[in-house]
Protein backbone atom coordinates (compact mmCIF):
# COMPACT_ATOMS: atom_id res chain seq x y z
CA UNK A 1 0.00 0.00 0.00
CA UNK A 2 1.66 3.16 -1.02
CA UNK A 3 1.66 6.63 1.19
CA UNK A 4 -0.76 8.38 -0.30
CA UNK A 5 -3.64 5.21 -0.70
CA UNK A 6 -2.94 4.62 2.76
CA UNK A 7 -3.45 8.33 3.85
CA UNK A 8 -6.76 8.14 2.04
CA UNK A 9 -8.19 5.74 3.19
CA UNK A 10 -7.09 6.10 6.70
CA UNK A 11 -8.32 9.76 6.71
CA UNK A 12 -12.05 8.39 4.19
CA UNK A 13 -12.60 6.62 7.01
CA UNK A 14 -12.10 9.23 10.42
CA UNK A 15 -14.22 11.38 8.08
CA UNK A 16 -16.65 8.84 7.75
CA UNK A 17 -17.11 8.27 11.40
CA UNK A 18 -17.76 11.98 12.03
CA UNK A 19 -20.40 11.96 9.10
CA UNK A 20 -22.57 9.05 10.69
CA UNK A 21 -24.55 11.30 12.31
CA UNK A 22 -25.46 13.23 9.65
CA UNK A 23 -26.33 9.90 7.50
CA UNK A 24 -28.00 8.66 10.31
CA UNK A 25 -30.15 12.13 11.23
CA UNK A 26 -30.98 12.43 6.80
CA UNK A 27 -31.78 8.86 6.85
CA UNK A 28 -34.48 9.35 9.59
CA UNK A 29 -36.11 12.51 8.46
CA UNK A 30 -36.39 10.93 4.66
CA UNK A 31 -37.84 7.92 6.19
CA UNK A 32 -40.09 9.86 8.50
CA UNK A 33 -40.09 7.13 10.63
CA UNK A 34 -39.91 9.46 13.75
CA UNK A 35 -37.24 6.87 15.48
CA UNK A 36 -33.86 5.23 14.36
CA UNK A 37 -34.84 2.01 13.82
CA UNK A 38 -33.67 -1.42 14.62
CA UNK A 39 -32.79 -2.29 10.87
CA UNK A 40 -31.01 1.11 10.31
CA UNK A 41 -29.30 0.73 13.13
CA UNK A 42 -28.25 -2.70 12.25
CA UNK A 43 -27.34 -1.65 8.34
CA UNK A 44 -25.02 1.03 10.10
CA UNK A 45 -23.44 -1.19 12.70
CA UNK A 46 -22.47 -3.79 9.42
CA UNK A 47 -21.03 -1.09 7.92
CA UNK A 48 -19.09 0.31 10.55
CA UNK A 49 -17.92 -2.89 11.54
CA UNK A 50 -16.27 -3.46 8.14
CA UNK A 51 -14.73 -0.35 7.58
CA UNK A 52 -13.25 -0.08 11.34
CA UNK A 53 -11.35 -3.96 10.70
CA UNK A 54 -10.16 -2.66 6.95
CA UNK A 55 -9.32 0.56 8.92
CA UNK A 56 -7.62 -2.00 11.78
CA UNK A 57 -5.43 -4.17 9.08
CA UNK A 58 -4.43 -0.95 7.09
CA UNK A 59 -2.95 0.39 10.21
CA UNK A 60 -1.12 -2.68 11.34
CA UNK A 61 0.58 -3.42 7.91
CA UNK A 62 1.10 0.38 7.44
CA UNK A 63 3.15 0.77 3.98
CA UNK A 64 4.53 3.89 4.18
CA UNK A 65 7.13 3.93 1.43
CA UNK A 66 10.15 1.82 1.10
CA UNK A 67 12.57 1.53 4.12
CA UNK A 68 15.65 0.14 3.91
CA UNK A 69 15.20 -1.40 7.53
CA UNK A 70 12.50 -2.58 10.40
CA UNK A 71 13.90 -0.04 12.63
CA UNK A 72 13.27 2.87 10.35
CA UNK A 73 10.05 1.19 9.04
CA UNK A 74 8.49 1.45 12.77
CA UNK A 75 9.95 5.18 12.62
CA UNK A 76 8.48 6.65 9.68
CA UNK A 77 5.29 5.06 10.14
CA UNK A 78 4.64 5.40 13.70
CA UNK A 79 5.46 8.86 13.66
CA UNK A 80 3.50 8.93 10.09
CA UNK A 81 0.70 7.74 12.24
CA UNK A 82 0.78 10.03 15.13
CA UNK A 83 1.09 13.28 12.53
CA UNK A 84 -2.38 11.18 10.75
CA UNK A 85 -3.82 10.87 14.56
CA UNK A 86 -3.43 14.58 15.64
CA UNK A 87 -4.65 15.91 12.02
CA UNK A 88 -8.26 13.23 12.03
CA UNK A 89 -8.48 14.38 15.97
CA UNK A 90 -8.60 18.14 14.87
CA UNK A 91 -10.77 17.40 11.48
CA UNK A 92 -13.03 15.20 14.05
CA UNK A 93 -13.40 18.27 16.31
CA UNK A 94 -14.17 20.95 13.63
CA UNK A 95 -16.65 18.67 11.87
CA UNK A 96 -18.22 17.47 15.50
CA UNK A 97 -19.14 20.93 16.45
CA UNK A 98 -20.15 22.00 12.85
CA UNK A 99 -22.78 19.08 12.93
CA UNK A 100 -24.60 18.90 16.18
CA UNK A 101 -25.65 22.21 17.24
CA UNK A 102 -27.19 22.85 13.70
CA UNK A 103 -29.17 19.12 14.58
CA UNK A 104 -30.35 20.25 17.72
CA UNK A 105 -31.58 23.37 16.76
CA UNK A 106 -33.48 21.52 13.78
CA UNK A 107 -34.95 19.02 16.45
CA UNK A 108 -37.13 20.74 18.75
CA UNK A 109 -39.09 17.93 20.27
CA UNK A 110 -38.06 15.61 23.25
CA UNK A 111 -38.21 12.53 20.45
CA UNK A 112 -35.61 14.70 18.27
CA UNK A 113 -33.44 15.59 20.42
CA UNK A 114 -32.86 12.16 22.36
CA UNK A 115 -32.20 10.85 19.51
CA UNK A 116 -29.49 13.15 18.08
CA UNK A 117 -28.07 12.97 21.34
CA UNK A 118 -27.92 8.90 20.62
CA UNK A 119 -26.70 9.78 17.51
CA UNK A 120 -23.95 11.77 19.16
CA UNK A 121 -22.89 9.28 21.69
CA UNK A 122 -22.82 6.65 18.85
CA UNK A 123 -20.40 9.12 16.71
CA UNK A 124 -18.10 10.34 19.97
CA UNK A 125 -17.54 6.53 20.53
CA UNK A 126 -16.73 5.63 16.83
CA UNK A 127 -14.10 8.52 16.90
CA UNK A 128 -12.59 7.40 19.95
CA UNK A 129 -12.14 3.88 18.43
CA UNK A 130 -10.93 5.15 15.44
CA UNK A 131 -8.52 7.89 17.05
CA UNK A 132 -7.41 5.61 19.77
CA UNK A 133 -5.89 2.85 16.71
CA UNK A 134 -3.77 5.75 15.17
CA UNK A 135 -2.30 6.74 18.18
CA UNK A 136 -1.44 3.52 20.13
CA UNK A 137 -0.42 2.04 17.02
CA UNK A 138 2.02 5.32 16.19
CA UNK A 139 2.78 5.51 20.03
CA UNK A 140 4.14 1.83 20.36
CA UNK A 141 5.82 2.14 17.00
CA UNK A 142 8.33 4.95 18.28
CA UNK A 143 8.54 3.56 21.61
CA UNK A 144 9.99 -0.12 20.21
CA UNK A 145 11.94 1.63 17.56
CA UNK A 146 13.38 4.80 18.10
CA UNK A 147 16.85 5.36 20.20
CA UNK A 148 17.07 9.08 19.89
CA UNK A 149 13.55 9.71 22.32
CA UNK A 150 15.75 8.35 25.10
CA UNK A 151 14.53 6.99 28.43
CA UNK A 152 14.01 10.90 29.91
CA UNK A 153 11.40 11.60 27.03
CA UNK A 154 9.67 8.08 27.32
CA UNK A 155 8.91 9.20 30.83
CA UNK A 156 8.12 12.85 30.17
CA UNK A 157 5.24 11.84 27.50
CA UNK A 158 3.45 9.47 29.97
CA UNK A 159 3.71 12.64 32.29
CA UNK A 160 2.36 15.20 29.76
CA UNK A 161 -0.06 12.58 28.11
CA UNK A 162 -2.69 13.76 31.12
CA UNK A 163 -1.97 17.85 30.90
CA UNK A 164 -4.47 19.40 28.48
CA UNK A 165 -2.49 21.21 25.81
CA UNK A 166 0.74 19.74 27.00
CA UNK A 167 0.03 16.70 25.56
CA UNK A 168 0.22 17.63 22.14
CA UNK A 169 2.57 20.06 22.32
CA UNK A 170 4.77 16.97 23.45
CA UNK A 171 3.25 15.24 20.99
CA UNK A 172 4.04 17.24 18.32
CA UNK A 173 7.72 16.91 19.44
CA UNK A 174 8.08 13.36 19.65
CA UNK A 175 6.62 13.18 15.34
CA UNK A 176 9.61 15.52 15.06
CA UNK A 177 12.51 13.81 17.09
CA UNK A 178 11.48 10.24 15.32
CA UNK A 179 11.01 11.88 11.98
CA UNK A 180 14.44 13.46 11.80
CA UNK A 181 16.20 10.31 13.02
CA UNK A 182 14.02 8.06 10.43
CA UNK A 183 15.28 10.35 8.16
CA UNK A 184 19.07 10.40 9.45
CA UNK A 185 19.63 6.61 9.72
CA UNK A 186 18.10 6.28 6.20
CA UNK A 187 20.58 8.54 4.77
CA UNK A 188 23.37 6.72 6.99
CA UNK A 189 22.20 3.61 5.60
CA UNK A 190 22.30 5.12 2.15
CA UNK A 191 25.78 5.94 2.35
CA UNK A 192 26.94 2.47 3.84
CA UNK A 193 25.12 0.76 0.70
CA UNK A 194 26.98 3.20 -1.44
CA UNK A 195 30.66 2.76 -0.24
CA UNK A 196 29.84 -1.19 0.70
CA UNK A 197 31.84 -2.17 -2.03
CA UNK A 198 35.04 -0.06 -1.22
CA UNK A 199 35.23 -1.12 2.34
CA UNK A 200 36.46 2.56 3.73
CA UNK A 201 37.45 0.87 7.44
CA UNK A 202 39.44 -2.35 6.08
CA UNK A 203 42.50 -1.72 7.36
CA UNK A 204 45.54 -3.63 7.19
CA UNK A 205 45.96 -4.27 11.10
CA UNK A 206 42.39 -5.26 13.45
CA UNK A 207 41.37 -2.24 14.90
CA UNK A 208 41.56 -2.80 19.24
CA UNK A 209 38.68 -0.42 21.09
CA UNK A 210 39.96 0.13 24.83
CA UNK A 211 37.48 1.57 26.64
CA UNK A 212 38.24 4.34 29.88
CA UNK A 213 37.83 3.90 33.69
CA UNK A 214 34.50 2.53 35.44
CA UNK A 215 33.31 0.53 32.33
CA UNK A 216 33.61 -2.78 30.98
CA UNK A 217 33.06 -4.06 27.48
CA UNK A 218 29.73 -5.97 28.44
CA UNK A 219 27.93 -7.61 25.60
CA UNK A 220 24.70 -6.55 25.66
CA UNK A 221 26.14 -2.76 27.50
CA UNK A 222 28.35 -1.83 24.86
CA UNK A 223 30.51 0.50 25.84
CA UNK A 224 30.96 2.13 22.38
CA UNK A 225 27.35 2.28 21.24
CA UNK A 226 26.77 2.21 17.40
CA UNK A 227 30.14 2.66 16.66
CA UNK A 228 31.73 -0.40 16.81
CA UNK A 229 28.60 -2.25 14.62
CA UNK A 230 29.23 0.97 11.52
CA UNK A 231 32.99 0.10 11.54
CA UNK A 232 32.29 -3.26 11.09
CA UNK A 233 29.65 -2.90 8.30
CA UNK A 234 31.96 -0.91 6.14
CA UNK A 235 34.80 -3.57 6.57
CA UNK A 236 36.63 -3.13 9.79
CA UNK A 237 38.10 -5.92 11.79
CA UNK A 238 37.28 -5.06 15.87
CA UNK A 239 38.06 -6.57 18.78
CA UNK A 240 37.90 -5.34 22.53
CA UNK A 241 40.26 -4.55 25.34
CA UNK A 242 38.43 -6.44 27.94
CA UNK A 243 40.59 -5.26 30.63
CA UNK A 244 38.73 -4.23 34.18
CA UNK A 245 36.85 -1.25 34.31
CA UNK A 246 38.76 -0.18 37.44
CA UNK A 247 42.39 -0.91 38.51
CA UNK A 248 45.86 1.26 38.11
CA UNK A 249 46.99 2.13 34.27
CA UNK A 250 50.00 -0.50 35.36
CA UNK A 251 47.47 -3.12 35.62
CA UNK A 252 45.56 -2.04 32.90
CA UNK A 253 48.03 -1.93 30.62
CA UNK A 254 49.95 -5.33 31.58
CA UNK A 255 46.33 -6.79 30.91
CA UNK A 256 46.26 -5.03 27.46
CA UNK A 257 49.37 -6.06 26.43
CA UNK A 258 48.20 -9.42 26.86
CA UNK A 259 45.57 -8.88 25.15
CA UNK A 260 47.01 -6.77 21.86
CA UNK A 261 49.34 -10.50 21.37
CA UNK A 262 46.08 -12.72 22.04
CA UNK A 263 44.35 -10.68 19.59
CA UNK A 264 47.41 -11.14 17.01
CA UNK A 265 47.64 -14.85 17.30
CA UNK A 266 44.19 -14.93 16.70
CA UNK A 267 43.87 -13.33 13.60
CA UNK A 268 47.31 -13.84 11.82
CA UNK A 269 48.20 -10.12 12.07
CA UNK A 270 51.33 -8.59 12.92
CA UNK A 271 50.11 -5.94 14.86
CA UNK A 272 46.62 -4.02 15.45
CA UNK A 273 45.66 -0.47 15.87
CA UNK A 274 44.40 1.20 18.96
CA UNK A 275 41.62 3.72 19.46
CA UNK A 276 41.47 4.23 23.17
CA UNK A 277 39.26 6.48 25.12
CA UNK A 278 39.67 7.92 28.57
CA UNK A 279 41.86 6.38 30.67
CA UNK A 280 42.01 3.62 27.97
CA UNK A 281 44.68 5.73 26.13
CA UNK A 282 46.86 5.81 29.16
CA UNK A 283 46.12 2.26 29.41
CA UNK A 284 47.35 1.58 25.96
CA UNK A 285 50.74 3.64 26.31
CA UNK A 286 51.57 1.78 29.33
CA UNK A 287 50.68 -1.66 27.54
CA UNK A 288 53.09 -0.34 24.81
CA UNK A 289 56.05 1.24 26.57
CA UNK A 290 56.09 -0.78 29.79
CA UNK A 291 54.58 -4.35 28.89
CA UNK A 292 56.14 -5.17 25.52
CA UNK A 293 53.35 -4.55 23.00
CA UNK A 294 55.13 -1.74 21.13
CA UNK A 295 56.09 -4.54 18.37
CA UNK A 296 52.37 -5.43 17.99
CA UNK A 297 50.86 -2.17 17.59
CA UNK A 298 50.99 -0.35 14.67
CA UNK A 299 49.26 2.85 15.36
CA UNK A 300 47.62 4.52 18.69
CA UNK A 301 44.30 6.94 18.41
CA UNK A 302 43.49 8.63 22.15
CA UNK A 303 39.85 9.53 22.17
CA UNK A 304 39.37 12.62 25.10
CA UNK A 305 42.42 10.98 26.97
CA UNK A 306 43.78 12.59 30.14
CA UNK A 307 47.69 12.47 28.89
CA UNK A 308 48.39 15.34 31.63
CA UNK A 309 45.95 14.35 34.10
CA UNK A 310 43.21 16.93 35.95
CA UNK A 311 44.16 19.03 38.68
CA UNK A 312 40.23 19.17 39.55
CA UNK A 313 40.73 15.26 40.51
CA UNK A 314 44.27 16.39 42.54
CA UNK A 315 41.80 18.73 44.34
CA UNK A 316 38.87 16.33 45.09
CA UNK A 317 41.24 13.56 46.57
CA UNK A 318 42.74 16.12 48.67
CA UNK A 319 38.81 17.25 50.06
CA UNK A 320 37.71 14.32 50.65
CA UNK A 321 37.88 12.41 54.05
CA UNK A 322 40.18 9.36 54.04
CA UNK A 323 36.86 7.44 55.64
CA UNK A 324 34.70 8.48 53.02
CA UNK A 325 37.24 7.74 50.05
CA UNK A 326 37.92 4.38 51.47
CA UNK A 327 34.24 3.65 52.10
CA UNK A 328 33.34 4.68 48.30
CA UNK A 329 36.38 2.17 47.22
CA UNK A 330 35.08 -0.74 49.32
CA UNK A 331 31.59 -0.35 47.29
CA UNK A 332 32.41 -0.04 44.15
CA UNK A 333 35.17 -2.89 44.27
CA UNK A 334 32.68 -5.23 45.92
CA UNK A 335 30.12 -4.11 42.95
CA UNK A 336 32.53 -4.34 40.18
CA UNK A 337 33.57 -7.58 41.59
CA UNK A 338 30.26 -9.23 40.87
CA UNK A 339 30.60 -8.24 37.57
CA UNK A 340 33.51 -9.32 36.78
CA UNK A 341 36.63 -7.37 37.72
CA UNK A 342 38.84 -9.94 39.30
CA UNK A 343 40.64 -7.21 41.61
CA UNK A 344 39.26 -3.31 40.94
CA UNK A 345 40.73 -0.80 42.65
CA UNK A 346 39.26 2.00 42.36
CA UNK A 347 41.37 4.74 44.68
CA UNK A 348 44.38 3.12 42.34
CA UNK A 349 42.40 4.12 38.88
CA UNK A 350 41.48 7.81 40.37
CA UNK A 351 44.51 8.66 41.43
CA UNK A 352 46.67 7.80 38.22
CA UNK A 353 44.35 10.21 36.70
CA UNK A 354 45.45 13.17 38.58
CA UNK A 355 47.89 15.88 37.01
CA UNK A 356 50.58 14.84 39.05
CA UNK A 357 49.94 11.07 38.86
CA UNK A 358 50.20 11.74 35.11
CA UNK A 359 53.18 13.75 35.05
CA UNK A 360 55.36 11.55 36.68
CA UNK A 361 53.62 8.12 34.59
CA UNK A 362 54.57 10.94 31.35
CA UNK A 363 57.98 11.14 32.22
CA UNK A 364 58.43 6.88 32.57
CA UNK A 365 56.10 6.37 29.45
CA UNK A 366 58.26 7.73 26.29
CA UNK A 367 56.30 7.26 22.75
CA UNK A 368 57.71 4.23 21.03
CA UNK A 369 59.52 4.40 17.40
CA UNK A 370 57.75 2.91 14.56
CA UNK A 371 54.24 3.71 16.06
CA UNK A 372 51.70 6.34 14.97
CA UNK A 373 50.30 8.61 18.40
CA UNK A 374 47.07 10.74 17.15
CA UNK A 375 44.89 12.08 19.35
CA UNK A 376 41.08 13.36 19.55
CA UNK A 377 39.38 15.97 21.70
CA UNK A 378 35.73 17.19 22.15
CA UNK A 379 34.79 20.26 24.32
CA UNK A 380 31.07 21.35 25.86
CA UNK A 381 30.38 25.53 25.73
CA UNK A 382 28.59 24.62 28.95
CA UNK A 383 27.29 22.28 31.63
CA UNK A 384 24.40 21.26 30.34
CA UNK A 385 25.89 20.15 26.74
CA UNK A 386 26.46 16.82 28.81
CA UNK A 387 23.96 14.70 30.32
CA UNK A 388 24.79 13.41 34.68
CA UNK A 389 27.07 13.29 35.79
CA UNK A 390 29.16 15.51 33.22
CA UNK A 391 26.68 18.80 33.68
CA UNK A 392 27.64 18.30 37.51
CA UNK A 393 31.80 18.42 37.22
CA UNK A 394 31.87 20.69 34.54
CA UNK A 395 31.77 23.90 36.16
CA UNK A 396 34.61 22.27 38.58
CA UNK A 397 36.69 21.41 35.81
CA UNK A 398 36.76 23.89 34.36
CA UNK A 399 37.47 26.22 37.17
CA UNK A 400 40.76 24.16 37.72
CA UNK A 401 41.65 22.96 34.09
CA UNK A 402 39.88 25.40 31.12
CA UNK A 403 37.79 24.43 28.37
CA UNK A 404 36.89 20.67 28.72
CA UNK A 405 34.32 18.35 27.65
CA UNK A 406 32.93 17.36 31.22
CA UNK A 407 35.74 15.50 32.51
CA UNK A 408 39.22 15.82 30.73
CA UNK A 409 40.69 19.34 29.28
CA UNK A 410 41.42 20.12 25.75
CA UNK A 411 44.96 21.15 27.07
CA UNK A 412 45.07 17.40 28.76
CA UNK A 413 44.12 15.48 25.96
CA UNK A 414 46.47 16.75 23.36
CA UNK A 415 49.05 13.95 22.67
CA UNK A 416 51.19 12.89 19.43
CA UNK A 417 52.15 13.78 15.90
CA UNK A 418 48.37 14.88 14.77
CA UNK A 419 46.18 16.32 17.12
CA UNK A 420 42.46 17.10 16.23
CA UNK A 421 39.89 19.20 17.81
CA UNK A 422 36.36 19.06 17.42
CA UNK A 423 34.65 22.13 17.49
CA UNK A 424 30.82 21.79 18.42
CA UNK A 425 27.99 22.75 16.25
CA UNK A 426 25.98 25.67 17.47
CA UNK A 427 25.36 26.16 21.47
CA UNK A 428 25.20 22.46 22.55
CA UNK A 429 29.17 20.96 22.51
CA UNK A 430 30.63 17.49 21.91
CA UNK A 431 30.95 15.74 25.94
CA UNK A 432 33.01 13.04 26.99
CA UNK A 433 30.52 11.03 26.65
CA UNK A 434 29.12 11.99 23.41
CA UNK A 435 32.59 10.42 21.85
CA UNK A 436 31.81 6.83 22.47
CA UNK A 437 28.09 7.34 21.49
CA UNK A 438 27.29 6.56 25.28
CA UNK A 439 23.77 7.95 24.69
CA UNK A 440 22.85 7.31 21.05
CA UNK A 441 22.27 10.55 20.64
CA UNK A 442 22.15 12.04 16.93
CA UNK A 443 23.76 15.34 18.14
CA UNK A 444 23.34 18.49 15.02
CA UNK A 445 26.66 19.23 13.37
CA UNK A 446 28.42 16.01 14.25
CA UNK A 447 28.37 12.58 13.63
CA UNK A 448 29.96 10.43 15.84
CA UNK A 449 29.50 7.36 13.75
CA UNK A 450 31.11 8.68 10.73
CA UNK A 451 33.78 10.90 12.54
CA UNK A 452 35.26 6.86 13.78
CA UNK A 453 34.72 5.77 10.13
CA UNK A 454 37.14 8.55 9.28
CA UNK A 455 39.91 7.44 11.59
CA UNK A 456 39.60 3.93 10.12
CA UNK A 457 39.56 5.43 6.78
CA UNK A 458 42.69 7.55 7.35
CA UNK A 459 44.29 4.54 8.73
CA UNK A 460 43.72 2.44 5.56
CA UNK A 461 45.13 5.23 3.46
CA UNK A 462 48.08 4.75 5.49
CA UNK A 463 48.57 0.97 5.09
CA UNK A 464 48.38 0.57 8.40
Amino acid sequence: MKKLPFILLNFLIILYVNFISLYLEIFYHVRGTGAVSGMVLFDFSLLFNLLLAVFLLANIWIKTKKTPTKTIYLLHSGSHQLVLFLTSLCASLVLTLCIFPGLYRANQSARDIKTTAILGIISLIHIILAETILFWNGMIRIFVSSTQLGIKRRILSVICAWIPGLNIYYLTKMIHITSLEAEQETEKWELNQARKESRVCETKYPILMVHGVFFRDFRYLNYWGRIAPELIRNGACVYFGNQQSAASVEECGRELAERIQQVCKETGCEKINIIAHSKGGLDSRSAITHFGAAPYVASLTTINTPHRGCLFADYLLSRIPEKTRNTVARTYNSTLKKLGDHDPDFLCAVTDLTASACEAFNRKTPDMPDILYESVMSYCKKAKSGKFPLNMSYPLVKHFDGINDGLVSVDSARWGSHFTLIEPAGRRGVSHGDMIDLYRENISGFDVREFYCQIAENLKRRSL
